[in-house]
């Protein structure tokens, strides 16, 4: 017969009730989180997606990987390989990372809102336009999150900038200057060749997107290309004129500009202000202003503004917010649909 066991001493005894109210504390917290998981490690963006995720450990548990075969980044070390049909299946798993190729990417994520999971979809989407908008408004009939990788939406110049033209600050806006270029090398050059919409479409996507956060979808779009090198048949240097009742937007996108990184810019120029962030990701800004609005005065004002610590940080905090329902979609399945069609359309695509 077992005897049973001696009382435990006062101090142990309080002390096995502390650690078990951490243990469910901690229970409890790590509950909490949501359950995401990466299908795909093609895009440009993956790993740095996948670490922002891991870093934001407070929010996120991540669950697993799919199609991850071949990476050998650090990020992915110690995060379980499953299917896609496994990932998909995982009750656990709220949120889908989907970086797989552009060729595959709206499939993919189509098949992560029908299993019932929130998706970040990186930039921009899918080939094909019809693919995308009945993919996005599926997404929105079925109650799921769908957020674009498109990263300058919570770079704190564009909040500022969002929040100017909200507020009337720059009062009609009459033109947007905008550019967003790099020196890519051959390896790369050949891969972008084969997307019909060139570096405009892969790239400049993120400042076309920007514009129409501004000005909705616009009125008409006329594209341009001027190849530097016509021989290796990638759309490396173009140009696309947005037309709007009051506006006129020009698009710039080369692959060919040894200064493309610290060149990048988005120039916006109102009735009443003017606001010119330089380079694109670096919080720096200037705002002119012809009245005073909250801490900026009338004038010019010299902006420089603090960037979280990861590239992606600001997103994946807004992502874990809508999920939560701590805060709303703040861009839309049609605003999503508009950008898309205006992009094809910029980069020569569609007619």
């Amino acid at each position: 017969m077992q005897l049973p066991s001696p009382p435990l001493p006062r101090r142990a005894f309080l002390g096995s009730i502390v650690a078990a109210t951490a243990a469910a504390s901690f229970a409890q917290a790590a509950q909490a989180r949501i359950g995401i998981g990466q299908i795909g490690t093609q895009h440009a963006h993956a790993s740095g997606k996948m670490d922002a995720v891991r870093r934001l450990s407070d929010l996120y548990d991540v669950i697993g990987l799919a199609g991850g075969e071949g990476s050998k980044a650090d990020v992915y070390q110690g995060v379980p390989p499953m299917s896609e049909l496994e990932l998909l299946s995982n009750p656990r798993i709220q949120a889908v990372l989907v970086e797989t190729s552009v060729e595959e990417a709206c499939a993919t994520a189509l098949r992560a809102v029908r299993a019932g999971k929130h998706v970040h979809l990186d930039k921009p989407g899918a080939l094909g336009h019809e693919e995308f908008r009945a993919m996005r408004m599926e997404a929105a009939q079925r109650r799921r999150i769908v957020q674009m990788g498109y990263m300058l939406r919570y770079n704190p110049a564009f909040e500022l900038l969002f929040q100017a033209h909200r507020e009337g600050w720059l009062g009609d806006i009459l033109e947007i200057d905008a550019m967003m270029g790099k020196l890519a090398e051959p390896a790369l050059r050949s891969s972008l060749a084969k997307l019909p919409g060139g570096g405009m479409f892969e790239l400049a996507c993120h400042i076309i997107d920007a514009a129409i956060t501004l000005l909705g979808k616009p009125a008409q779009v006329h594209a341009f290309s001027t190849p530097s090198k016509p021989e290796d048949n990638f759309k490396d240097n173009q140009l696309a004129v947005l037309l709007y009742p009051k506006a006129t937007v020009t698009i710039r996108c080369n692959h060919d500009d040894p200064f493309g990184g610290p060149r990048r810019r988005f120039q916006v120029a109102g009735t009443k202000g003017a606001m010119e962030i330089l380079p694109l990701e670096s919080g720096r800004a200037t705002l002119w202003l012809s009245e005073a609005h909250g801490p900026w005065k009338k004038g010019v004002n010299i902006v420089t503004l603090p960037l979280p610590k990861g590239r992606y940080d600001a997103e994946f905090v807004a992502l874990a917010g809508m999920i939560r329902g701590e805060m709303e979609e703040r861009w839309s399945a049609p605003h999503d649909v508009a950008v898309h069609e205006t992009v094809l359309r910029a980069s020569g695509v569609l007619a």
